[in-house]
C-alpha cells in the first residue's frame, strides 16, 4: 500500500512494485498507479482541476488535515480499481476517524485520470453533501463551597449577536453597528469581527444573564437585519459580582488562548478565561468532544452523524467560601467609594470563608493579592516581637506626642487621648496605638526579630495556595527611619487583608495559621519559631484591651466570645497628597476578619462599621 499523507507537501510519488504473481508491473500500472499518487498527493492543497468539489466537500472539516493511503491499483483494460485508505485526527489523542473508499481510474487516450464521485471522500456521501465538523462541549465542572453549597454552575443567560444567515455581507456591517450600540460595546471591532466572519457564522455581541436582559434591548434587537438571540446556558456564580475575582469568568477562548494552547482550544471555544475557572480550566472544562455530520447544501435537514467522539465532562472544584458570608460581605462594600476588601478565616483549619473585593477595585483582586501598608495593625507582629525581646504587656514604654528618628518626625494619630502619653504599659499603648511607644522600644529588637515574628503569625512568607496570595513582605530596613516605620506598619512593609487575616487569626488560634481556599490542596507550612502558650494569652488579652479600652470600643458590646481587635491606618502619597488607608482587623470565636479602605479617615471610623455590621451579621 502507498501512503500520501495530504498533510506532507505535494509531490508525485511513483513507487515501484511488483504485479500479484511476482512479475514487473506493466505500463498500464505504473501509469494508472502514478496517476493516483498524484491525485492524492493533489488533495494538499485542492485547487487543481477536478479537486474543485473535493475543496468544498471538506471545508466544513475546518484545520482538520486527513491523511489518505493510496492503495496499489488493478488494471482491467482501460479502467482500473483502487482503495484509499482515510483518516481523520477529529480529536488529537483520541482514535482517529478511519474508513476506505473505492476509487474508478480511466485511461482516456495515453493518459490515466481519477474518476470524480463523492464516494470517493466518504462511501456515503451524497452528491449535495458536504462534510463538517462539530465541538460538543463537554459539561463544565460545578465549583462548590462550604458545606456542599453550590456556587458556580450552568445558568441560564441569552447570547446576543448577528448570524450572518440572515444577513449578506454588504448589510452586515451597518447591522452588527447598530447592535453593539444598542447593547453597549465598542462598535469597530465588533463591525470588523462580522465583516470578517464566514458566511454562516454567528457573531456574539454579548452575553446576558436571563434574568437581566435590559428591557430596550429585548424590544429593539428584532428590529435589526441578522440580529438573533441564542437562549444558552453558562457557568456562573450567583450574581454578576459574586466573588468575581476569584472565581473567573467563564466565555470564548481569546486569540491568545488559542496561540498559547492550540492543542487544547480553537476559536469558538467555551472556557475560563480568567481566575480559578482558567487555572482549573482542565479539570473543569473536561475534554470536548467532536461530531463529524453529512449536511445536505440543498435541503434544510439534520446532517447525518459519520462520526462522533463523546466528550467528558468536567470535574468540580470543592472550593472552602462560605456563601452567606461572601454574599454579606460584598453588601456591605457595596456602597463603598474607594477600592475595599473584606477577608475572614476560620482560625481552627484556615478555611478561607470570605473574599470580597468592593466595586472601587475595578475588578482587581485586593482581598488576597493587594499590597498595601498595614498601619498599625502591623503592631500586632511589633507586639509579638517585643514579648519575645524580654517586655511583658505590663511593661512601661515611653509614650510622646512625637520623636525624631534620623531626622524624621513622627507623631501620632490625630485624635490620640492625651490622657494615654508619657510613660504607658505596652498593652495600652497597643490598645490606643501610640506610635512613639513602638518606635521608642525599636533598641530592643535585633534586625531579624521583626521578620520572625511575622512569620509565626503567617506574614512575610509566600505559599503556593492554588489561587493569586500575597503573604506580604517584612524586608530588612534600609535605614533606621525605615526600621521605625516597619514597627507602625508604614516603612516597606506590605501586606494584603488575607494576610493581616491571618495574622489576627493565628493569634486567636495559638498557633500558626496558613490560609487554604481551595479543599485537598496541599498547603505546605513554614519554618517559623512556634508561638507559646503564654506568647499566645499575651496577645489575646493585649488586643482584647483594643476593644475594652482603645480603638475598638464599637465591639464591646457583640454577643459570644470576647473579641479581639487592632485598628490601623497608613500614610500614602496620592493623587491629592497625603491619604490614609484604613483597617481593622478582628476576631470573634472561630472568625477572623480584616476589612481594608484603600482611602479613608481611619481605621476605626471607615473600617470599622464595615467590619462591626459583618461579624453582628455572622451571629
Amino acid at each position: 500500500m502507498r501512503r500520501i499523507s495530504v498533510a506532507l507537501t505535494a509531490a508525485l510519488v511513483v513507487l515501484a512494485g511488483c504485479s500479484d504473481d511476482g512479475s514487473a508491473p506493466s505500463d498500464d500500472e505504473e501509469g494508472a498507479q502514478a496517476a493516483l499518487d498524484a491525485y492524492v498527493a493533489g488533495l494538499v492543497e485542492p485547487t487543481g482541476p477536478g479537486l474543485e468539489r473535493y475543496a468544498e466537500i471538506v471545508a466544513g472539516m475546518g484545520e482538520i488535515v486527513p491523511s489518505v493511503d493510496a492503495g496499489e491499483v488493478e488494471v482491467d483494460g482501460s479502467t482500473a480499481t483502487a482503495t484509499l485508505s482515510w483518516s481523520w485526527p477529529v480529536v488529537d489523542d483520541a482514535e482517529p476517524w478511519s474508513y476506505e473508499t473505492e476509487v474508478d481510474l480511466r485511461r482516456r487516450s495515453a493518459e490515466w485520470q481519477v474518476v470524480w464521485t463523492p464516494t470517493l471522500v466518504e462511501p456515503s456521501l451524497a452528491e449535495d453533501e458536504v462534510l463538517t465538523a462539530t465541538t460538543v462541549p463537554a459539561g463544565r465542572g460545578d465549583i462548590y463551597g462550604a458545606d456542599g453549597e453550590v456556587l458556580v454552575t450552568e445558568r441560564p443567560v441569552l447570547r446576543l449577536g448577528i448570524d450572518r444567515v440572515r444577513v449578506d455581507k454588504a448589510a452586515a456591517g451597518d447591522a452588527a453597528r447598530a447592535l453593539a450600540l444598542l447593547v453597549g460595546i465598542d462598535p469597530a471591532p465588533y463591525v470588523k469581527a462580522v465583516r470578517d466572519a464566514g458566511d454562516r457564522a454567528f457573531v456574539e455581541a454579548i452575553t446576558y444573564r436571563k434574568a437581566e436582559v435590559p428591557a430596550e434591548v429585548l424590544a429593539g434587537y428584532g428590529d435589526i437585519e441578522g440580529a438573533a438571540a441564542i437562549a444558552d446556558e453558562i457557568a456562573l456564580a450567583p450574581t454578576r459580582e459574586f466573588a468575581a475575582p476569584i472565581l473567573g469568568r467563564v466565555g470564548p477562548v481569546t486569540a491568545e488562548m488559542v496561540a498559547e494552547d492550540p492543542d487544547r482550544y480553537r476559536a469558538g471555544d467555551i472556557a475560563g478565561t480568567s481566575g480559578l475557572q482558567a487555572r482549573y480550566d482542565e479539570q473543569l472544562g473536561g475534554t470536548p468532544g467532536r461530531v463529524v455530520e453529512a449536511v445536505s447544501e440543498t435541503e434544510a435537514e439534520p446532517g447525518r452523524d459519520l462520526f462522533r467522539v463523546a466528550e467528558v465532562d468536567g470535574e468540580p472544584l470543592d472550593l472552602t467560601l462560605d456563601r452567606g458570608l461572601q454574599a454579606a460581605a460584598e453588601a456591605l462594600l457595596a456602597d463603598v467609594g474607594p477600592a475595599s476588601a473584606l477577608v475572614a478565616i476560620r482560625p481552627s483549619d484556615g478555611a478561607l470563608l470570605v473574599a470580597a473585593n468592593g466595586p472601587g477595585t475595578g475588578g482587581q483582586n485586593y482581598a488576597t493579592f493587594g499590597q498595601f501598608a498595614p498601619g498599625s495593625t502591623m503592631k500586632i507582629v511589633s507586639s509579638l516581637a517585643l514579648l519575645r525581646a524580654g517586655l511583658t504587656p505590663d511593661s512601661t514604654v515611653g509614650c510622646p506626642t512625637s520623636l525624631v528618628v534620623d531626622g524624621k518626625q513622627f507623631g501620632n494619630y490625630s485624635d490620640y487621648p492625651s490622657s494615654a502619653n508619657g510613660d504607658i504599659p505596652l498593652r495600652t499603648a497597643l490598645a490606643q496605638s501610640c506610635n512613639t511607644a513602638f518606635i521608642g522600644a525599636r533598641d530592643e529588637l535585633g534586625e531579624t526579630d521583626l521578620p520572625a515574628a511575622a512569620a509565626s503569625l503567617g506574614m512575610g512568607v509566600d505559599h503556593d495556595l492554588g489561587f493569586p496570595a500575597y503573604f506580604g513582605s517584612v524586608p530588612p530596613p534600609a535605614s533606621e527611619t525605615e526600621a521605625a516605620a516597619d514597627l507602625i506598619g508604614q516603612g516597606a512593609v506590605l501586606a494584603s487583608p488575607m494576610t493581616m487575616a491571618a495574622v489576627i487569626a493565628s493569634v486567636q488560634q495559638g498557633a500558626l495559621v496558613v490560609p487554604h481556599l481551595i479543599k485537598d490542596y496541599e498547603v505546605a507550612a513554614h519554618d517559623h519559631e512556634p508561638l507559646t502558650a503564654d506568647e499566645s494569652a499575651d496577645l489575646r488579652a493585649m488586643l482584647r484591651g483594643v476593644v475594652t479600652e482603645g480603638s475598638g470600643s464599637q465591639l464591646a458590646d457583640l454577643p459570644g466570645e470576647p473579641v479581639l481587635a487592632k485598628t490601623g491606618t497608613a500614610e500614602f502619597e496620592g493623587a491629592g497628597g497625603v491619604q490614609t488607608h484604613a483597617w481593622m482587623v478582628a476576631a470573634h470565636g472561630d472568625l477572623a476578619v480584616a476589612v481594608f479602605v484603600e482611602v479613608g479617615e481611619s481605621g476605626s471610623r471607615t473600617a470599622g462599621p464595615i467590619l462591626e455590621a459583618f461579624l453582628r451579621a455572622a451571629g
